[in-house]
C-alpha cells in the first residue's frame, strides 16, 4: 500500500461543545461526525496552550510551546521571531521521508522570512500569516505593523501576494487543500488545513445562515460558520475517496484552543455576554487554563487501519507529532520532542498516557495528574483576574471545575505545586537559553 498519506485539519477558537459527536444538539456537522464514527474520539485531548500561536507551535512541533520558542499570541512586527527552523516541524520530519508537504489556511507563527512556512518544512504554502482576517476582503484590520490600526492585506501562495477579493475564506481553504491533494495524488503527502474559522470577525455566507434559521442570531452565526468548515471536511474526504486514497490515509482533527470571549467578537455590552461558542460542560474560554480553554474537540481516523472506539484517557497536542511520524516510518527519538506517540494505543490499545501533562499561559500555571487537575492563578477569560491562587478539581467528579478542592488536600495540592513550577522553571530555562533573545518585539 506504501506510506501513509496524512491530513491535519485545525478549526481555530472552536469550542468543546460545538460539534455533534461532542455533544452539540444545535449544530450540524456530520462529515465531522463521521470522522468520529469511523475513528476515534478523544475525549480528553488537550491543547497545549490556550491561545492560537503557541497551540499551533506545539501541535506542529510535538513540544511545549515555550520548548519550540512560541509561548504566546505572536504580534504582527516583520522583525519579531517565531517558530524557525532551528525547531523541527512535522512537516520538516515527514519531508526527510519522502513526503511532498502543504498547509492551507491560517499560519500565525511569524511574519521573518526565517518563520514563514516555506522555510518550516512546507513546499506549499496557500493562505495567510496573521491570527485573523476579513473573511471576504482577506484584509487583517487589528493592528499589525508597529502596533498601527492600518489595515494589512494578507493573502498569499508561497512568497507571493495574490488577491481573491469575495472569495469566502473557508470555501478557499477547502479549495486550495483538495486542489493539493489532487496534484499530489500518486506521491505520499502531508497536508495541514488550518481553518481560521470560527474566530472573529464573525462571518458567514447566506447559504450557511438559511441551515439554522430557528438559533439565536450570536449562535446562528457560529453554526453557518462551523457548518462551513464540515463541508469543507466532507469535499476533501470525498476527493480522498474517489482517488482510492482514503483507505491509507491518516486524518487527524482538533480545535486548536477553546472559544472566544473576547471584545473584537462583537458582542460587547450585553448583560451577560454569550459569544456563540460553547465550552459544553467545562468552566473557562480562550486565555484559560481551566478546562474551556485547552480541552478540545479531537478525531483520528485511518480507514480500515484503526478500530472506531471512544479514548478517555487524556492526551496532549504535543503528541501528533511523534504519533504521525512514527505511523509514517519514522523514528520520534531522532527529535527532540515532549510529546508520546500515541500509535500503539491507536492501533493496540497500549497505554499510552502521561504521567503529567503540563500547561503555562503568562501568570498561569497548571497540571493535570491522573484525574485531579492544579491550576495556579487561573482566569476564567483574558479580561478576568484570578479565580483562585490554587485550585485543585477531581475532574471524574467535578469535569467543570466547581469546586475548590486545595483545602481539603493540602499534600496533593504542594506535590503538583511543586511539579508544575519545577517544569516552569525548566520552561524558562530553555527560553532564555534559547529563544528569548529574539522575541522582545513579540507581544
Amino acid at each position: 500500500m506504501g506510506k501513509p498519506n496524512v491530513i491535519v485539519i485545525l478549526t481555530d477558537d472552536q469550542g468543546y461543545g460545538d460539534l455533534g459527536c461532542m455533544g452539540s444538539a444545535d449544530l450540524k456537522t456530520p462529515n465531522l461526525d463521521a470522522i468520529a464514527e469511523s475513528g476515534v474520539r478523544f475525549t480528553s485531548m488537550y491543547s497545549a496552550s490556550p491561545v492560537c500561536s503557541p497551540s499551533r507551535a506545539a501541535l506542529l512541533t510535538g513540544r511545549y510551546p515555550g520548548n519550540a520558542g512560541v509561548r504566546a499570541i505572536l504580534a504582527g512586527h516583520r522583525k519579531a521571531s517565531g517558530l524557525t527552523p532551528k525547531v523541527p516541524t512535522i512537516a520538516a520530519a515527514l519531508k526527510k521521508e519522502g513526503y511532498v508537504t502543504g498547509i492551507c489556511g491560517k499560519w500565525h507563527l511569524g511574519l521573518k522570512e526565517e518563520c514563514r512556512p516555506n522555510a518550516n518544512g512546507f513546499d506549499e504554502f496557500s493562505g495567510f500569516m496573521a491570527g485573523c482576517l476579513d473573511y471576504y476582503s482577506h484584509i487583517f484590520y487589528y493592528g499589525m505593523a508597529d502596533g498601527g490600526s492600518n489595515p494589512t492585506h494578507d493573502l498569499w501562495e508561497n512568497e507571493n501576494e495574490v488577491y481573491a477579493n469575495g472569495e469566502y475564506l473557508t470555501e478557499r481553504i477547502t479549495r486550495k487543500s483538495v486542489d493539493f491533494i489532487q496534484r499530489h495524488k500518486d506521491e505520499p503527502f502531508f497536508l495541514f488545513v488550518s481553518y481560521n474559522a470560527p474566530h472573529y470577525p464573525m462571518h458567514a455566507p447566506q447559504k450557511y445562515l438559511d441551515r439554522f434559521p430557528d438559533l439565536p442570531w450570536d449562535r446562528r452565526i457560529m453554526a453557518a460558520m462551523i457548518s462551513a468548515v464540515d463541508d469543507g471536511v466532507g469535499e476533501i474526504r470525498d476527493t480522498l475517496e474517489n482517488l482510492g486514497l482514503a483507505d491509507n490515509t491518516m486524518i487527524y482533527f482538533q480545535s486548536d484552543n477553546g472559544p472566544s470571549r473576547e471584545s473584537r467578537n462583537w458582542l460587547d455590552g450585553t448583560e451577560d455576554p454569550y459569544y456563540g461558542g460553547t465550552t459544553g460542560k467545562f468552566s473557562g474560554h480562550k486565555f484559560s487554563l481551566f478546562e474551556g480553554g485547552i480541552r478540545v474537540p479531537a478525531l483520528f481516523c485511518w480507514g480500515s487501519r484503526i478500530k472506531p472506539r471512544t479514548v478517555e484517557t487524556p492526551h496532549i497536542a504535543a503528541d501528533i507529532f511523534p504519533t504521525i511520524l512514527e505511523g509514517c516510518g519514522g523514528d520520534p527519538g531522532a527529535y527532540r520532542i515532549d510529546g508520546k506517540s500515541l500509535l500503539p494505543m491507536l492501533l493496540n490499545d497500549a497505554d499510552c498516557t502521561h504521567d503529567y501533562l503540563f500547561w503555562e499561559m503568562e501568570g498561569q500555571n497548571a497540571v493535570r495528574y491522573g484525574n485531579y487537575k492544579l491550576v495556579l492563578n487561573g482566569r476564567l477569560t483574558e479580561a478576568e483576574g484570578p479565580r483562585a491562587p490554587v485550585f485543585l478539581s477531581d475532574l471524574s467528579t467535578d469535569p467543570g471545575e466547581k469546586v475548590n478542592l486545595a483545602e481539603e488536600m493540602p499534600g496533593l495540592c504542594e506535590e503538583l505545586k511543586s511539579a508544575v513550577l519545577a517544569w516552569r522553571e525548566g520552561i524558562e530555562d530553555t527560553w532564555n537559553r534559547e529563544f528569548a533573545a529574539n522575541y522582545s518585539l513579540t507581544r
